[in-house]
């Protein structure tokens, strides 16, 4: 399971949140178990890996997913996408 998981009711969206000190960031093989974790869920998927600070992040980088989010604790008001045609939502057939 994620470390956290948020479901935005307005959009039905399951925010799945990795606290990259737990298991490491969403990278591919995390994005894949997490999709298959939730494959009967109805609702659209949104990945997200939390860092501490930019630091941290620096170390995790060439790892993390594309078509996901990074969260960072030392700037909480932000969020760093990670390539796809929309900027936090789910992804059809991800």
């Amino acid at each position: 399971m994620p470390d956290v998981i948020i479901h935005f009711q307005e959009k039905n969206w399951l925010v799945l949140v990795e606290a990259v000190t737990s298991h490491g960031p969403v990278n591919l093989l995390r994005h894949n178990q997490l999709k298959d974790l939730f494959a009967t869920s109805t609702a659209g998927l949104v990945f997200v890996t939390a860092f501490l600070d930019r630091q941290s992040m620096r170390e995790y980088l060439p790892e993390i997913a594309w078509e996901s989010e990074v969260w960072v604790a030392d700037a909480p008001d932000h969020l760093i996408h990670f390539n796809g045609s929309r900027f936090l939502g789910p992804y059809s057939g991800g």
